[in-house]
Order: C-alpha cells, then structure tokens, then sequence
C-alpha cells in the first residue's frame, strides 16, 4: 500500500463566479476546481477536499484552509505550485505543507474570522465593485454600528442571523471579537468566532447598516437578537462584501506572512490611517 501524507493549504479566491465553496451538482463550486485539479494530478476520479468552512455563493476568502490525504512521493509544499498551473485565474493555492495524519482543517480551527467591506462614496468605482457593497444612499455612523456589535462578544444564541436551510444543531456561537471602522470612503466590519451560522454575516450587515443610517436604535438591535426575532431580520448584504480572512489554529505549519493578513484594505485618496486590529 503506498503511503499517505496529508496536505494543508492556504487558499484564496474570488467568488464572484463560484457558487460556493461546496460541491453541487450542475454548478460551478471552489471544492470541485480544486478537487479537480488535484484528480488530475494523481490520475484519480475525485479526492475529498475538506475546508475549515463553507463559504456562500459570491463570498471571497484570502485564506481559506483545506486538507486532502494524497501519496507521500510528491514533497508537500510542492502542491501549490502543481495546483495554481492546473487552477483558474480566479483560484490560487497560497502555501501547502504537511500536517498530522489525524490534523482537520475543520475540526482543528479555534476560530474563523470575516470582513464585511462597504463603499460609501456615491461615485462607483469599476474597480472594487465585485469586493464592496456600494452603499451611499444614506451616510452610516461607523461608531453606532461598533456599539451595537459589542454586546455580541462571547457566546451566545445567534439564531436570529442564521437563514434557513442550516445543518448545524444549534445556534450558539462564541464571538471572540468585533470591530468596525471607516477609512475615508470605505466601512469596514469584522467578526472573529469559533463558527458561523449559515448566512450569519449578512444578515448581521443587513441590521447593522440600519443602526449606521439612523432606522434602527442600539436597544432595539440588542432585543432582536437576544430575543431570536428572526422574522425582523428580512435583509440580508450582498455577498460580494464579505470575505473569509484566516483561520486559526493551535499548531499551523503556515508562517504568518503566509496567512494573517492577504486581504487589502480599499483605500481611495489619503493615506490610510492605522488599522485598529492587532
């Protein structure tokens, strides 16, 4: 029997023409690309990739993690480059490596964290169109909707930003933090948790643009979702916003210039200010 080795991978991607991370019959999905490529390259049928999370049709990640067991005769971190020359222009495999034959890159992570971009100049701009939600109708007060994300640290019940459909048996999430920040033209909203329910993030936007522009207060944001007032919340942003940053985990082979922090931040105009994250 040939021996095994299983492989990490940092991956990225524009979703804007993937419907999703996850297979699907008749529909184009990052998983299938990449479980394709690799096929290919051991001359196999199909080879389970497994992801720390499934991303939404139209959703981004700058570091996506994935693990699949292949043959030990091709070195780990040879992968990337054997994968990016047989992937689209739309797919790249940042870094592979090595990990534990029992390491999962679901079941592993601590937690995962997301950025939420919106573009609020009236002006469009060709160029960040398909990574920002172009929201200029009403001006949105960036500290209101840092208020109203505060109370969200730590871990509770979040069913009221979980859309139907979801497989998961229970609602409860350990946030672990929040941040939301303007930098001039541009808002941009991050969430770190363990997990995410399905379509948390946008429906978490979708409400929270309402406490930016005015129509909602703190109060009553808080009482929707300790309350599971899931009928209130009808609005979800638009995927195109949203982007899976990075993923952690207690012992990664991928050092941090790898991983940590691929995804720009828009600026127009001025110089950006300090990012507030650490």
């Amino acid at each position: 029997m040939t021996d095994k080795q299983r492989i990490a991978l940092i991956i990225q991607y524009d979703g804007t023409h993937f419907h999703g991370w996850q297979r699907q019959p008749n529909q184009r999905t990052v998983q299938e690309d990449i479980e394709t490529a690799i096929g290919k390259v051991l001359k196999q049928e199909r080879v389970p990739l497994h992801a720390a999370g499934r991303t939404d049709s139209g959703v981004h990640a700058a570091a996506q993690v994935a693990h699949f067991d292949a043959p030990a005769h091709i070195p780990a971190y040879r992968w990337a480059t054997i994968l990016n020359s047989r992937l689209p222009a739309d797919v790249l495999i940042r870094a592979s490596a090595p990990v534990a034959k029992d390491w999962h890159a679901r079941f592993d992570a601590q937690w995962r964290r997301y950025r939420y971009s919106l573009y609020t100049d009236a002006r469009p701009n060709l160029f960040i169109r398909r990574f920002t939600w172009h929201y200029y109708h009403q001006r949105l007060d960036e500290s209101l909707m840092l208020a109203a994300l505060k109370p969200l640290l730590g871990y509770h019940h979040l069913s009221a930003f979980q859309r139907a459909g979801s497989s998961r048996p229970h609602a409860w999430v350990d946030v672990q933090d929040v941040q939301c920040w303007r930098s001039e033209a541009f808002i941009h909203i991050e969430v770190q948790a363990s997990g995410f329910l399905y379509g948390m993030m946008r429906l978490l936007v979708g409400l929270l643009v309402q406490v930016g522009a005015g129509e909602r207060s703190l109060e009553n944001f808080q009482d929707i979702w300790v309350n599971e007032r899931r009928e209130i919340v009808k609005s979800a942003a638009p995927p195109q916003g949203l982007c899976l940053l990075r993923v952690g985990y207690p012992n990664f082979p991928f050092t941090p210039d790898i991983w940590f922090d691929t995804f720009p931040k828009f600026i127009l105009g001025k110089t950006e200010p300090q990012s507030p994250l650490t």
